[in-house]
């Protein structure tokens, strides 16, 4: 394995003839030599001139040489091949979290509190008479609305592959929009039956699915400071 160049050493070029690369030994031995300049004597930089000389200045050990530094070259594009593949392959994984995260993820996180937060304050609205038409129909947009919604966070959250990485966040939110689906429809049934089990049960079911949004966004963030 070749540790040193050589060329570089006598300040040739790969190409030189074997005269110029006689002319350029003798001229560095001339200028480091402490017998003939003692201001820029080198003891080891003449060691590596004569080293590099004796290697360079035989037509096959240079031939021999010239094979082990054109290895070590190819050797040198691989890995710098390498790494640029993988700085390429990272690069794209990131972009790809990225896309996910703008694009999936933050999207449907803000959909399902539009669902879930203002059911609190329409069951009370609905409480104060749940017989009464007008409360009721004022549910029943709520709902419509909030299945109008939930669509468009399936639609979102099928709309790209979900990162590897983020295996766990996908599995959270997927569950927690099943549970979402789940819970509005109860409520849809009380509004039906007027029987206090379905908004019992629908409560709950939106209550889960909170939680497995938080639960989502705790993953999240235990990503990107894995990340970071």
């Amino acid at each position: 394995m070749v540790t040193s160049n050589y060329y570089k050493i006598l300040d040739v070029n790969p190409t030189a003839t074997q005269g110029q690369i006689r002319q350029a030994y003798r001229r560095l031995v001339k200028l480091f030599h402490p017998d003939t300049n003692t201001g820029v004597a080198n003891h080891e930089r003449i060691i590596s001139i004569n080293e590099a000389y004796e290697v360079l200045g035989d037509p096959q050990r240079r031939k021999s040489y010239d094979w082990q530094l054109n290895q070590n070259y190819q050797r040198y594009r691989n890995v710098s091949q390498d790494y640029h593949n993988y700085n390429k392959r990272r690069q794209n994984v990131d972009e790809h979290l990225q896309r996910w995260i703008n694009h999936v993820y933050r999207p449907v996180d803000k959909i399902i509190i539009q669902i879930l937060k203002p059911l609190k304050s329409e069951i009370d609205d609905l409480a104060a008479d749940p017989f009464d038409d007008q409360l009721l129909e004022s549910f029943q947009d709520y709902l419509e609305t909030s299945r109008g919604l939930l669509k468009k966070a399936h639609n979102l959250f099928t709309s790209e592959p979900n990162p590897s990485n983020f295996a766990g966040v996908a599995a959270h939110l997927y569950y927690c929009l099943n549970q979402v689906n789940d819970g509005i429809e109860d409520l849809g049934l009380f509004t039906l039956s007027y029987d206090d089990y379905y908004l019992h049960t629908g409560q709950e079911l939106f209550r889960i699915a909170d939680k497995l949004r938080q639960e989502a966004q705790t993953a999240m963030k235990g990503i990107a400071e894995i990340r970071s």
